[in-house]
């Protein structure tokens, strides 16, 4: 019988080596897998490499992760926001190394790392700093540049609601890059806020098909919901 449902946060993360690459999901903290991050900050693995949208927010889910001194490089589109002092402050430091890739461009690697493509074309970057030592070629009278495809040992992705074999449905915007970071990683570990039996997903809405999942945690929304603002309750 396949059950992929693990029944602690802990024991999905526990075999995150040192030195491993981490694709975590969330568009800022959309779709972020909260839990999922700070049972691997308790875990202890360090000299991660993350691949992210961004380079974490506040104190809390990546920036935390940052905040531990656990990641020596992160991989990233929009690394610099206002709450993004913790990054702001390792990078300055010169404590941790980033990779800066477009936000397109850093998409398509990561799906080609699923689909299998050994690399692409594209035009963005060309002629700037991001496109040095890459091959180049003239393609129709247009200029590309040659992107790689991004592969990790895990992903850790948020998503609305699975079943025991891994099958995944997501909730509006949460979806952002987790389905592709599935299909990238050797491990995909997946917390959702409900299993469910196998046969209650409409198989129309499945987005992501449990072949590329091999961890599922159950971490009811309630869990990580934010809290309520007392002056709210006073209005």
């Amino acid at each position: 019988m396949i059950n992929k449902i693990f029944e602690s946060l802990q024991s999905a993360v526990a075999d995150v080596h040192d030195g491993a690459t981490v694709m975590i999901g969330g568009f800022g903290t959309a779709g972020m897998p909260s839990e999922l991050i700070d049972a691997l900050i308790e875990q202890g693995a360090r000299d991660l490499t993350i691949v992210n949208n961004n380079a974490g927010n506040g104190d809390i889910g990546l920036a935390a992760l940052l905040k531990a001194k656990r990641v020596r490089k992160i991989i990233c589109s929009f690394p610099r926001q206002t709450d993004s002092y913790v990054f702001d402050a390792l990078y300055r430091a010169g404590e941790i190394e980033l990779e800066l890739v477009p936000q397109g461009n850093l998409a398509e690697r990561i799906r080609a790392a699923g689909a299998g493509i050994g690399g692409f074309f594209t035009p963005t970057a060309y002629g700037t700093k991001l496109a040095e030592g890459k091959e180049t070629r003239l393609i129709d009278g247009k200029h590309y540049v040659l992107e790689s495809p991004l592969h990790a040992d895990f992903a850790l992705i948020k998503a609305y609601k699975g079943d025991r074999w891994g099958n995944l449905v997501y909730r509006k915007t949460a979806r952002n890059f987790g389905p592709i970071m599935a299909s990238a990683a050797k491990t995909a570990i997946v917390q959702v806020s409900q299993v469910v039996p196998l046969g209650a997903l409409d198989p129309e809405n499945i987005v992501t098909p449990g072949i590329f999942v091999q961890r599922v945690i159950e971490v009811p929304q309630a869990a990580h919901a934010p809290m309520p603002n007392p002056h709210d309750a006073a209005a």
